[in-house]
């Protein structure tokens, strides 16, 4: 995190806060520290940006650090629901903090608007009128990525995730639509960042392709580690582990890879272009998948607003529900269980100058919805 977009952050919190009387107020629970931060940072970031273009001064933002910790993640949601009285939560970046927190917030009476985590319990059967995902369901980028696999002759993968109910809904959700072999299905640790033992799995199997999910601090020293080891394996995943962020750190030992998004910073939507220039001006870098996410919520929210206020539960969720917004990731609509329909997209890592960064090289999936909204009853 730098300076800039930490101050950034913080002015635009105060001034929110300053007008607040009546308005809105949003709990943001994110992670702020340790090795997924920049994941939390650019969805604060994001999200932020769009409350201070929208003008308005009756947004106030409370910002908590969950350190990635379920625990503590619960203990801020209580104080922010019981203490502070938050009308909307958001920020939460990992499934199993958003299983932690999102069920308690909304059976109080709160809204939640997930930027980014998106488990399948709460996609189905767990869903609720008061929980709105405006990310992707966790299995949506690997459906896509398992499609373009088939269609690009890939026979044989080697999956790795997290054991963590993201990881095993990414692996699901790709074995769902590829029609190829499976040469291994590993679990690593949450957090884990040596992956010797796993590369010489790799190294002795034989999958053509190396398919992970493996976000924050976990892609980085995986991706330096692989490109060291001299194992010559096409590498796919989604773009949790090759975004903007992540990609700084790994750098050209990424290129070449290709990931699933639902975004892009080459993405050519109404209000793409000026939302990357915005955030770059503000912040000083170039904005990420989460970046857009929490920009997205934002949006989101707004629009609710301009329609409904929060005292009215059902007619604030009734404008949530029509997402009348201009998303920066093109199309966007809910489906029944409150989960995107939206375009997902195959990126490559690409060398632009002296910048590791994305390019779209086609499109994954049309109007993807998930497989879990036929099993949630609202």
């Amino acid at each position: 995190m730098t300076l800039k977009s930490l101050m950034a952050a913080v002015c635009l919190s105060a001034l929110a806060t300053a007008g607040a009387a009546e308005g809105l107020k949003v709990g943001m629970i994110t992670t702020l520290s340790g090795g997924g931060a920049g994941l939390g940072i650019d969805v604060r970031d994001g999200f932020m940006l769009a409350i201070e273009q929208s003008g308005r001064d009756d947004v106030e933002v409370i910002i908590e650090d969950d350190q990635q910790k379920p625990e503590i993640a619960v203990q801020l949601a209580d104080k922010l629901i019981q203490a502070e009285n938050v009308d909307v939560m958001t920020g939460i970046i990992w499934s199993n903090l958003a299983l932690a927190v999102a069920p308690a917030a909304t059976a109080q009476g709160k809204f939640y608007l997930s930027p980014n985590a998106g488990p399948s319990a709460l996609a189905g059967k767990g869903c609720h009128p008061n929980y709105f995902n405006v990310s992707w369901q966790n299995d949506a980028f690997n459906e896509a990525a398992a499609v373009w696999a088939n269609d690009n002759g890939i026979e044989n993968v080697f999956l790795m995730a997290p054991n963590y109910p993201a990881g095993q809904d990414m692996i699901a959700g790709f074995k769902r639509f590829f029609k190829g072999e499976i040469a291994a299905e590993v679990y690593t640790k949450l957090g884990q960042t040596d992956y010797a033992a796993e590369i010489a799995q790799m190294r002795a199997s034989d999958a053509d392709t190396i398919y992970f999910f493996l976000p924050g601090g976990m892609g980085i020293s995986f991706m330096k580690q692989f490109a060291g080891s001299g194992v010559e394996k096409n590498v796919m995943g989604p773009a949790f582990s090759f975004d903007q962020g992540i990609l700084g750190a790994i750098g050209d030992a990424a290129l070449g890879v290709k990931n699933t998004a639902h975004w892009s910073k080459d993405l050519d939507v109404p209000g793409n272009a000026e939302f990357v220039e915005a955030f770059q001006e503000a912040y000083d870098r170039l904005p990420s998948l989460y970046a857009a996410q929490g920009y997205d919520t934002a949006l989101l929210l707004l629009s609710a607003m301009e329609k409904a206020d929060v005292s009215d539960a059902d007619a604030f969720r009734a404008a949530l529900k029509e997402a009348d917004f201009q998303s920066v990731r093109g199309d966007f609509a809910f489906g029944a269980n409150q989960h995107p329909i939206q375009n997902i997209y195959m990126r490559e890592v690409v060398k632009e100058g002296d910048a590791v960064t994305n390019r779209i090289v086609g499109l994954a999936a049309a109007d993807h919805t998930d497989a879990y909204g036929v099993d949630c009853k609202m």
